[in-house]
């Protein structure tokens, strides 16, 4: 069996998808690379996938599959995966290879005492034409060298959060807490790492910079004009954390996780607040009412921490004045977070 699975969503990804599939084949036999061409039409992807499966059989597998967008390959991946681990590549970010070596190294080391249900490392922000990469490092919020549960978490900075890109997860895990993920949907990699972590009881960090997160391309999802254009599937997955939050059953089993994940859903609602607030319409204002009055109706434990918090305020202040506010708000963080 292999130790680990990696997944590679591709959809008309012939221009990057080879730098990301290489970083990952040295680590060899103790790796699958599930390569998922989600329906590409446009380019090379399948014949690229396919060409890859045929030289390397024994770690590639090439998985052809209609249109369903970047959560139905998530999906595919996981449907198909035959690793103990689970992890999601970008097709066009990659890894740092000696990194994932170690990781890989360490995780048949960790099966021999049982395993644990998530591993996690650093990633950086490879941004276009930025000097400085942004590290987005752990070493202050986990503890190294042991496994441990979530209430040994220590705070986590504001411009802090766990992404898709640093999280290796237990496979059957992932399929035992029911995940799928929402077809034709962008932004879906904020439920990846949010729904599953309430079933998450077994942790292990490792201070490595393994992933490299690329972000600047003017037709990125995470863009400012995509995401506006895209906003009715921001809001969609924005419902699903929601509702997440208000399976208080389950969620409150640990405090120190639930505080992260509320910290974590005030980020995304912000987001779209602040999307719909650029989209400058009176529809996008009524639909930013709509999310806020959706949390308040299912967790309305949240809807008081969040509304009133600090973030809340800013992206509910009245009128134009209070939207010019929010707006130049939101211009500061985005430099000092360094999203987009």
């Amino acid at each position: 069996m292999k130790i680990l699975t990696i997944a590679i969503p591709c959809y008309n990804s012939e221009a990057y998808m080879e730098k990301c599939i290489r970083s990952i084949l040295p680590v060899g036999e103790a790796v699958e690379i599930l390569i998922v061409d989600d329906g590409s039409t446009k380019d090379r992807t399948p014949q690229i996938a396919d060409s890859y499966a045929a030289n390397y059989p024994s770690i590639v597998r090439a998985v052809h599959q209609e249109n369903g967008g970047h959560g139905e390959a998530v999906n595919a991946g996981l449907r198909n995966a035959s690793g103990l681990y689970y992890k999601v590549v970008d097709s066009d970010d990659w890894v740092n290879t000696k990194a994932l070596a170690r990781i890989v190294r360490k995780m048949k080391e960790l099966e021999a005492d049982g395993g644990v249900d998530m591993l996690l490392a650093n990633f950086v922000y490879d941004k276009v034409g930025a000097k400085h990469k942004k590290l987005m490092r752990f070493k202050n919020v986990f503890p190294e060298g042991e496994v441990f549960g979530w209430d040994r978490m220590r705070h986590m900075r504001e411009t802090q959060y766990i992404l898709m890109h640093n999280i290796f997860y237990r496979t059957q895990m992932l399929r035992d807490c029911g995940m799928e993920l929402p077809k034709h949907t962008f932004y879906v990699d904020n439920i990846f790492a949010f729904q599953p972590f309430p079933h998450v009881e077994k942790l292990y960090y490792m201070d490595e910079n393994l992933y490299h997160y690329f972000i600047g391309r003017e037709d990125q999802s995470v863009n400012e004009q995509v995401m506006i254009g895209r906003i009715d599937q921001q809001i969609r997955v924005n419902k699903i954390m929601i509702d997440v939050m208000g399976r208080q059953d389950f969620v409150m089993k640990d405090p120190h996780l639930r505080k992260y994940m509320r910290i974590y859903l005030s980020k995304i609602m912000t987001v779209t607040s602040m999307m719909l607030i650029l989209s400058g319409t009176q529809e996008a204002q009524e639909k930013k009412t709509e999310i806020w009055e959706y949390l308040k109706e299912h967790s309305p434990e949240d809807y008081r921490a969040l509304r009133f918090g600090l973030l809340g305020i800013g992206v509910n202040l009245p009128g134009k004045a209070g939207r010019r506010i929010s707006i130049a708000g939101y211009k500061i963080a985005q430099k000092f977070v360094g999203f987009n």
